[in-house]
């Protein structure tokens, strides 16, 4: 068989003397791999033609967003500082990729001098959201309104924008302006549910979480989403389903949801991080190691200015409340495990952070109690009350708690009369008053009650009757054991004359009243119903009586008549043999049992302990020892020493030695 003729390559100088082809056939080619997504293929298709034409404006931003499209960010940055000196702008390309990297400062000063178009203002929004600056965002988000963008993308990320501000109460109102619903999109009916959130309205936000979850579904599906692609898309949704029904106290279902999300491993890494915390606080520190471990992987040590830092992104992915709560979970477990120094680093690295927040302050007041330091903790609780009044009701409810604990009733009382929020609820004036009682201050103790019912009688609150009914008749208790008795009798009349069918407050008012009121006492006696079973029963005389006399060698009870049925009854019980011992003879029972039978024969009365044999004992002089008594005596000094040195082995080896001797006892006693 002939040898294959292999063909003749073609020498450089033919390859370079083919002309290349022309640029329209290279645009048209890189406009379609770029309409078939093929972007690796557009970057070598805009490299030629820049080969041919360096320095092609369209050619540079092609190859840009074609690196960017296969997420090669580091590239992309390359190719914009290499086309830096060309003349055309590409600031937008690197505030994107910048904003890519997380590097979100150097992203906003890019944009910072560009004319504000509707891309720079979106980009800006979305940098200002990362940084958590929801008011520049929302602001970002105002301007872009001129531009009169329909994008369902964008309505959604306007709606965020307002929740993350903690603007929920507008958020329907912009859904209004925007046109859109929560049938619109998953997105959308999330964002509304969050906003419930917000509001308290836990069971509204159940359904539109189940309603998002049902539309994602279908939508995802429509597009040839997998199930595992499905249930990683809304993940989001059922950590926050499962948030909902922790709110609403349905722990242990909030933990089986929180506990199947973890394990499955699909979601994506911020709502792993979200159920990972929200299971640890549920479980209220009962697995301290467990929950360190847990933080452990979504919290690492960092250099420089950061000591702590998220894995995995986590830094930008969530909001500034989310890593709070995280951080502050860890310094809760970190305290009770006991490492304290580890806590206060990070309490410290809270206070640098976010510096108008409470919590840093709340977890350093912690630290301190656990130090036993508790006039540093009611001292920086004070301090912040003082500097945020709008912001301290936290404080001094901790400030409260940690003073009432420490038997400091002045301050907690003086901490609790600072908040005009809560200050007359009833059970922060029940607390006030226990208080102030403890301390002696009984007529403050009734100020504080007296002007809380003022204040709800002034109050326009729907459950105003309800409150004051709890403070009307706590304040005539109070006054009752304190001997105001006209002031009780007026607070129980007040509540007769607001609710006439209140037998509680008519019983009250007669029995105070009768103290000093006779007159009173009878005229609203009678409003109350006579009581069944009492018509035949003359109070006159039965007043007048000295009461029951027990009659001489009798009893006081009388006979009663025992009916035929009862008499019946009792004859059909028959009085049974008791059952004796084998025999035993109950007409000679002979002598009693010993009482001492169950007790053992060294703590019996009769017990006498066997005297020692003194046979073998040594007669001679005074003072003079055998010889193999004190070689043995020797014997046994040494051994104690030798067991001494050696610690933990020589307890062991002397309790071996111990049983062994019990064993050899019970030998002997055997023969």
């Amino acid at each position: 068989m002939a040898p294959k003729k292999e063909k003749p390559k073609p020498s450089p100088a033919s390859a370079a003397a083919q002309p290349p082809p022309p640029l329209e056939d290279l645009f048209s080619t890189l406009n379609r791999h770029v309409q078939n997504y093929e972007f690796a293929q557009a970057v070598k298709l805009a490299d030629q033609v820049l080969a041919i034409a360096p320095g092609d404006e369209d050619a540079v931003r092609c190859k840009i967003v074609a690196l960017i499209k296969s997420d090669a960010i580091d590239k992309a940055l390359d190719a914009i500082n290499a086309a830096s000196k060309l003349p055309f702008d590409l600031s937008f390309y690197k505030a994107y990729c910048l904003y890519r990297q997380n590097k979100l400062q150097e992203a906003l000063e890019c944009i910072q001098s560009q004319e504000k178009t509707a891309t720079i203002l979106q980009l800006e929004s979305q940098i200002y959201y990362r940084l958590g600056k929801m008011d520049s965002c929302i602001e970002s988000y105002e301007n872009l309104k001129k531009f009169k963008i329909d994008s369902l993308d964008l309505k959604t990320n306007i709606i965020a924008a307002y929740i993350a501000a903690g603007k929920s109460n507008e958020v329907e109102s912009i859904m209004s302006q925007l046109k859109v619903k929560p049938s619109n999109s998953f997105e959308i009916a999330y964002n509304t549910a969050c906003s419930l959130v917000e509001k308290n309205k836990y069971v509204e936000a159940e359904q539109m979480l189940l309603s998002a979850r049902r539309i994602g579904q279908e939508m995802l599906m429509e597009e040839d989403y997998g199930d595992e692609e499905i249930e990683s898309e809304l993940a989001p949704i059922s950590v926050q389903l499962a948030y909902v029904r922790q709110l609403m106290g349905h722990d242990q279902e909030s933990m089986e949801e929180y506990s199947s999300i973890i394990s499955k491993n699909l979601a994506d890494p911020s709502s792993l991080a979200i159920a990972t915390n929200n299971l640890i606080a549920l479980k209220e520190g009962k697995e301290i190691s467990d929950g360190l471990k847990k933080l452990d992987k979504i919290i690492i040590k960092g250099n420089g200015d950061k000591p702590f830092e998220f894995v995995n992104g986590l830094e930008y992915r969530l909001n500034p409340r989310q890593k709070e709560a995280i951080f502050s979970n860890r310094v809760l477990l970190l305290l009770q495990a006991n490492k304290i120094d580890q806590a206060q680093e990070i309490v410290s690295m809270l206070q640098k952070s976010y510096p108008q927040s409470i919590t840093p302050t709340v977890l350093q007041a912690a630290v301190f109690v656990r130090e036993k330091k508790i006039p540093k903790a009611e001292e920086i609780l004070s301090q912040y009350a003082s500097k945020s009044p709008q912001n301290s009701q936290n404080a001094l409810l901790t400030l409260a708690q940690i003073a009432s604990s420490a038997g400091h009733y002045l301050i907690a009382s003086e901490s609790l009369s600072k908040i005009p929020e809560i200050q007359h609820a009833p059970a922060v004036v029940a607390t006030s008053v226990s208080l102030l009682t403890r301390l002696g201050q009984l007529s403050s103790a009734s100020s504080v009650l007296d002007n809380s019912i003022q204040w709800w009688e002034n109050s326009m609150e729907e459950n105003r009757e309800m409150k004051l009914g709890i403070l009307i008749p706590e304040s005539a208790n109070f006054k009752l054991k304190t001997g105001k008795e006209d002031q009780a009798a007026g607070l129980y009349e007040e509540l007769v004359k607001r609710n006439g069918k209140s037998v509680e407050a008519l019983v009250g008012l007669v029995k105070t009243a009768a103290k000093f009121d006779l007159e009173k006492a009878e005229r609203y006696e009678k409003q109350l119903k006579p009581l069944t079973g009492l018509k035949r029963v003359d109070v006159e005389s039965l007043e007048k009586t000295a009461g029951a006399k027990q009659l001489d060698g009798g009893s006081s009870m009388t006979k009663m008549e025992i009916s035929d049925e009862v008499k019946k009854a009792k004859a059909k019980k028959r009085k049974r043999k008791p059952k004796y011992p084998k025999g035993y003879d109950p007409a000679n029972p002979g002598p009693p049992p010993d009482p001492e039978r169950w007790l053992p024969k060294r703590e019996r009365s009769t017990y006498r302990p066997k005297r020692k044999d003194k046979r073998a004992q040594i007669r001679g002089a005074q003072g003079s020892v055998s010889r193999d008594k004190h070689d043995s005596t020797t014997n046994t000094g040494t051994g104690t020493s030798t067991s001494a040195s050696v610690g933990t082995s020589g307890v062991g080896s002397s309790k071996a030695s111990e049983q062994n001797r019990g064993k050899s006892r019970k030998k002997k006693s055997r023969n």
